[in-house]
């Protein structure tokens, strides 16, 4: 078995953060994670499509920042860092690393960008703004319409 190299590894406080090409893995390392997450956590497999939103507070001198994953189904807290330490889907870190964490979002959000399809709707959609404004035919659009509905 191939097993590809992370594209970033975050180091957290309450855990250790890896990003890949279609996934974030979140790895419970460390005496924090333990006493936060529980003795027997597995690692936690996030792939990339299955992400509607992330939350990120950075880190200050005086207190440590999140990077928080939004998943369908999933109950985030939203009450902060106290209940961010708690949460599956979180890595807490410290403020040395609030440039990676960027990076990190950057990079989840352009692959988000590359794992959306064009809905069928909005090729429907495309190709009737090509028929309106002349440039494709009615019949051009009824049989690309009828193809994208498997008609």
């Amino acid at each position: 078995m191939i097993v590809a190299d992370s594209l970033f590894t975050l180091k957290g406080v309450n855990g250790q953060l890896e990003l890949y090409n279609d996934k974030v893995v979140i790895k419970r390392k460390g005496a924090l994670a333990k006493l936060t997450q529980g003795f027997f956590k597995g690692d936690k497999i996030i792939y990339i499509r299955q992400i509607t939103g992330m939350q990120i507070k950075l880190g200050t001198a005086l207190t440590n920042g999140y990077i928080q994953f939004t998943v369908p189904g999933g109950i985030e807290s939203k009450k902060g860092i106290l209940d961010a330490t708690k949460d599956e889907n979180t890595v807490m870190f410290a403020k040395k690393q609030n440039e990676l964490v960027m990076q990190i979002k950057a990079r989840v959000e352009s692959l988000q960008q590359v794992e959306r399809p064009v809905s069928t709707a909005d090729e429907i959609k495309k190709y009737k703004e090509l028929l309106d404004s002349g440039i494709i035919t009615e019949n051009e659009f009824s049989v690309k319409k009828k193809e994208l509905l498997g008609m």
